[in-house]
Formats: C-alpha cells, sequence, structure tokens
C-alpha cells in the first residue's frame, strides 16, 4: 500500500509542471503559420473517408515498438492496424512502425530516411520523450523541443499530418535517472502547442487515471516505464477517441478486450 501511495504522490506532484504551457514558438525556427491541430483532424477524416489507400508510420521507442513487454499481446500500432484495415474495412491501408527500442527524439530525425521519407507516410505519429529523459542520454528539454520541431515541420514539408503524443506515465521511484520526464512531457505539449499539431495526451489520462484508481494504472504497467498489453489498449483507445476514430461498440474500442479468450 505504502508504494501505490508513493506511486500517486510522484505522480499528482508533478501537476504544476504540466501547467501554463506556452504556445510561442521556439528561437532559431521560422516558417509559415501552420494548420491547426482542426484542420489536421479534418484531413485525416476526409483522407479516411476516401478510396485511395493510406501509409500511417509510427516513428518512437520500445513503447511504440512493443517490444518484449506485450508478451505476445498486440501493441498499440497493431491495435490501430486492425482498427483500420479490419474494422474500418481500409484493407490495402498499411501501418508502417519503425519505433526502436532505447531510441530517442534524436535517433529519430538523425535517421528520418529510412524511418519515414522512404515511405511517403500520409500521417506520421510520433511519441518519444522516455528516453529523451534518461541522464544517460545526454538530451536537454531544449534538445528535445528542437529536434520534435524540426520533425514536425519536416513531416508538413513534405505532404503529411504529424501528431504528436505524450508517453504513459512511469512508475517514479523506480526509474532511476528519469526524474525530470515530466518537464519532457510538459516540453512535448509545448512545441504540440507551438506548431498546432494534434496531441494525444497519454500521460494527461494516465495521470488523471491513477489520481482516481491507482491499481488500475498498475495493472497496466509491465515494469516503471513500459505498458503491458492492457496498457497498449489504453494507449491504443486514446488514440482512436484524439482522431475520431473510437468506436466503444468495435473490439478495438473496450478497454477489457485483452482480457476475451
Amino acid at each position: 500500500m505504502r508504494d501505490r501511495r508513493s506511486f500517486l504522490h510522484h505522480i499528482l506532484g508533478f501537476t504544476a509542471l504540466m501547467t501554463g504551457v506556452s504556445s510561442i514558438g521556439i528561437d532559431g525556427f521560422s516558417a509559415p503559420l501552420p494548420p491547426g491541430p482542426a484542420e489536421d483532424l479534418e484531413r485525416i477524416r476526409s483522407l479516411l473517408a476516401g478510396k485511395d489507400p493510406l501509409k500511417w508510420v509510427f516513428v518512437g521507442d520500445s513503447i511504440t515498438q512493443g517490444a518484449k513487454h506485450t508478451f505476445g499481446a498486440r501493441s498499440y500500432p497493431e491495435i490501430f492496424s486492425e482498427r483500420v484495415r479490419y474494422e474500418m474495412r481500409r484493407v490495402r491501408d498499411v501501418i508502417i512502425n519503425t519505433a526502436i527500442s532505447g531510441h530517442t527524439s534524436l535517433n529519430i530525425l538523425n535517421d528520418y530516411d529510412w524511418r519515414v521519407r522512404q515511405f511517403h507516410p500520409h500521417v506520421v505519429f510520433v511519441m518519444v520523450g522516455t528516453n529523451d529523459a534518461s541522464v544517460a542520454k545526454g538530451i536537454t528539454v531544449a534538445d528535445l523541443g528542437q529536434n520534435l520541431t524540426t520533425l514536425v515541420r519536416t513531416v508538413r514539408a513534405e505532404g503529411a499530418v504529424p501528431v504528436l503524443q505524450t508517453p504513459n506515465i512511469i512508475l517514479m521511484e523506480k526509474a532511476v535517472g528519469r526524474e525530470r520526464l515530466p518537464e519532457y512531457v510538459a516540453e512535448i505539449v509545448r512545441v504540440s502547442a507551438a506548431e498546432q499539431t494534434i496531441l494525444v495526451d497519454h500521460w494527461a489520462y494516465w495521470r488523471a487515471h491513477a489520481a482516481k484508481d491507482v491499481l488500475d494504472v498498475h495493472k497496466w504497467m509491465n515494469d516503471e516505464l513500459h505498458p503491458n498489453g492492457r496498457g497498449h489498449v489504453q494507449m491504443a483507445i486514446q488514440l482512436f477517441v484524439a482522431l475520431g476514430m473510437h468506436d466503444p461498440h468495435a473490439f478495438t474500442g473496450q478497454d477489457h478486450a485483452i482480457d476475451r479468450h
């Protein structure tokens, strides 16, 4: 019980760090006023309403890769694929996951040609932060902001829709070396506001849920950093909600679906 209370204390204690998000752009960058989240959402809906097949690219770290910690359950990009290609009958759409365990925003930026550009995607989902915040990586909050801004503007310049995502919350008392992760999450939110992107704020959803039921959130995690299969279901649902694709009656829209046999 003490561990659960400690976990809740850590999660709720970072509320102040997540407020006061600036909408001012990052110094050193200049670009025409980008489309806003509403325009991007409308574009995705228009693409989904069309008959042409789409290419959706997911980039990130081990969370998006779905490596190891799902124990054979589907990762959230795989659940997304089920929603799009089966439930929505877009059978010729292609869902590409180039996330790599241990990687940061800098890794993605340096490997952009291979991880993103070669696919000529219509939509690009970016989730980073958990490794960027690791002391061992040497990436500052400002570095993350610049890297994300460059990624977003590159995606836009190539005609695709960027979608930023915050990572899930972590068990802060066990995640040694990542104590400043909330500051990195706040930077993701700030960049999203400055660049006017769609934002899927998993961090805020998980934190709010932890305030109501910390035990439930523990059941979504495999270790101090990584969501398990149940956690990935939660992330997929929040992604669907953010994009206006959620159907609570569909298999992929039900948070208890993983428990079915």
